[in-house]
Parts: C-alpha cells; structure tokens; sequence
C-alpha cells in the first residue's frame, strides 16, 4: 500500500501547520501581554500597601503614648470626658 501525496496535498499540509503556528504564537503573545499588565498592577498595589504599612506602623507606634493616643482619640472620634464641651471646627 504506497499512498501517494501530490504537490497540492503537501502544500495544503503546510499551510495548515503554519497557521495552527501562527495561531498558537498569537494566543500565548496574547497571554504574555496580559500576564505582564498583571504583574506591573500587583507591582504597584505592593508599593502602595508597603507604604500603608509604613504610616500604620508609625501611627502604632505613636499610639503608645498615653498623650498621643488621647489627641488623636479626641480628633478622629471626637470622644470627651464627661465635665468638657467640644466644639468641632472643620476647615
């Protein structure tokens, strides 16, 4: 049993695999592209929660202080003691 292939046949063959080719190469492209964005988004949401760590761990270590916790208890829950009045000003 010899199958014989013509000319026609091998070319349609090759085109065929150039395109799956072709097609496979843009489909990971594809995927490489969004893969960076998605790293470049987690690269700069790190920056920001690194720096948010870095102004909460400085807040807490302010807030171990009996006189810094009662000023910023008084201005940013406006608590009082019991015989004072307050009077928010906003600017």
């Amino acid at each position: 049993m010899h199958i014989h292939l013509g000319r026609r046949s091998w070319i349609a063959v090759t085109a065929v695999i150039v395109v799956f080719t072709l097609f496979v190469v843009a489909r990971n492209a594809l995927h490489a592209v969004k893969i960076k964005g998605q790293i470049n988004r987690l690269t700069r949401e790190e920056l920001l929660y690194r720096e948010q760590i870095g102004r909460d761990s400085m807040l807490l270590e302010q807030l171990r202080y009996d006189d810094y916790l009662e000023e910023y208890a008084r201005e940013h829950y406006h608590m009082q003691r019991r015989d004072e009045h307050v009077y928010i000003v906003e600017e």
